[in-house]
């Protein structure tokens, strides 16, 4: 049986970074797609299964639906033409770590001291774990919980930090970004030494156990949608309902040379393959009336079209926390409720996107502000990630910038931040110095109540906390070697 869209409503989601649209390792354009038969029946009493789809190193602009001339995604063009687009929505940070984090808490990276940067394979901090995901949410409310891909989370002493650690009860994947130890990509040509990170080699965890180190990487995706096709099938069985976090990123010989954009083409077209060989599990299962399926780039029948409302993915465990029927943690959290604007019954409660940088510090708070149509920056930083970009300004030459008086665009007539209302004009118009004084005193309220955790990333790291499957062997990391044969 395969999927149908004449049961879906699709979100399509998109990351504004501060100060440029881009498209770095780890940043996140985000679409949501819900597969369910009609809105009444989110607001059942039988709670819906969750399938939620993370991509890494996604773009904005890389998707056909998005108007890519030659990317090859049928499956995702499929859902974006049955769905409703969302045009205003936001991930806090651009990285993969924090973002990550903000999707499964709905809390703010700095609240949970993840920042500055990234998690490293020997860090000692992670995800602390006092910290409730939407997975310790759901499984409370009787769900089977796992995940699949990549964790970026941090691993910890003996996997304190990781996912089956963190209210998952199955996990099978990798615990960082399989590009942190650049030796170990079979079958790419071999590395002549200069870019070996001294790291063991990436580890396969089939939940706190290696599997492999490393994997054949190649047959990685089809091994993930096995998994998940297990999940699924053993959550019915149980008659429970299920949450699955996929964050696929890798891509497999089977796709190599395809799609005529090169590796990152290749890729993408493996990972528009894998939603379509979920969808179809979803269908074969009998559950596409029941289940929401969210993708999302490091995310009766409802009627397909367009909506402005502000979005952000810190809202995704409120949201789904009310879908299920499930409590909110007792935290503060960062997102709000978007359930009413989903249910057709009312519109999204959030007004205001606050944006951190990748690397922030209490002094300077954050970098810029959105309230309504309009968009305030009070510095701007380059990027190593976005050299390639035709703006100077977002290269990683360009300096650390204070704006007084900040940029201030209006988004609605400017989505592409080209020209600021404060720049070179002899009179400003009684409204937007109006905005401007209350995305000022919105930054100030908010730098002034959020206070930061300290930073888990700068505990350091361990080599000694690196995974191992011999974890007496010497000398490491080379002789953590367990691979896995090829088929």
């Amino acid at each position: 049986m395969s999927w149908s869209l004449k049961v879906s409503r699709e979100l399509d989601l998109r990351l504004w970074a501060p100060g440029f649209w881009l498209s770095v390792p780890c940043a996140m354009v985000t679409l949501w797609t819900l597969i369910l038969a009609s809105a009444a029946g989110l607001a059942a009493a039988s709670p819906p299964n969750i399938v939620l789809i993370f991509a890494d190193d996604l773009g904005y602009g890389d998707l056909g639906s998005y108007g890519h001339p030659s990317s090859t995604t049928p499956n995702l063009d499929q859902l974006a033409a049955g769905g409703l687009r969302f045009t205003d929505f936001y991930v806090p940070v651009s990285l993969c770590t924090p973002s990550r984090a903000a999707l499964l808490t709905g809390r703010l990276p700095v609240r949970m001291g993840l920042y500055p940067g990234v998690l490293e394979p020997g860090s000692r901090g992670g995800l602390p774990l006092e910290e409730v995901t939407l997975a310790e949410v759901l499984a409370a409310r009787g769900y089977l919980t796992g995940m699949v891909g990549k964790w970026h989370l941090g691993v910890g002493p003996e996997g304190a930090f990781l996912p089956p650690h963190q209210g998952f009860h199955r996990f099978l994947g990798i615990p960082y970004s399989h590009d942190q130890n650049l030796t170990c990509f079979p079958p790419a040509t071999p590395c002549d030494g200069s870019c070996d990170q001294g790291l063991v080699p990436v580890p396969l965890l089939a939940n706190l156990s290696v599997e492999a180190q490393p994997p054949w990487l190649p047959g990685l995706e089809a091994h993930y949608v096995a998994f998940a096709r297990g999940l699924m099938a053993d959550a019915q069985r149980q008659g429970r309902p299920f949450l699955l976090y996929y964050a696929s990123h890798f891509s497999g010989q089977s796709f190599s040379g395809h799609s005529g954009r090169g590796p990152f083409g290749d890729s993408l077209m493996e990972l528009d393959a894998a939603v379509g060989a979920l969808m179809t599990a979803v269908g074969d299962l009998g559950l596409l009336g029941e289940t929401l399926v969210f993708f999302t780039a490091d995310n009766g029948p409802l009627p397909p079209g367009v909506t402005h409302e502000l979005a952000s993915s810190l809202d995704l465990l409120p949201t789904l926390a009310a879908l299920a029927g499930a409590p909110l943690p007792n935290v503060t959290l960062d997102g709000v409720d978007l359930s009413p604007l989903l249910l057709g019954t009312g519109k999204s409660p959030r007004q205001t996107v606050f944006f951190y940088p990748a690397y922030p510090d209490e002094v300077r708070g954050v970098f810029a502000v959105r309230s309504g149509k309009y968009k305030a920056h009070f510095f701007t930083q380059g990027s190593v990630h976005s050299d390639t970009t035709a703006d100077p300004a977002c290269h990683a030459s360009s300096p650390l910038t204070a704006h007084e008086p900040p940029l201030l665009f209006d988004l609605s007539e400017d989505p592409g931040e080209n020209y600021n209302l404060l720049g070179g004009v002899a009179e400003v118009a009684p409204e937007t110095l109006q905005a401007l004084k209350q995305l000022q005193l919105l930054k100030a309220q908010f730098d002034a109540a959020v206070t930061f955790s300290p930073s888990q990333i700068a505990r350091g790291e361990d080599p000694a906390l690196q995974i191992c499957c011999q974890p007496s062997c010497t000398p490491r990391p080379t002789c953590c070697h367990c691979p896995e044969p090829p088929p």
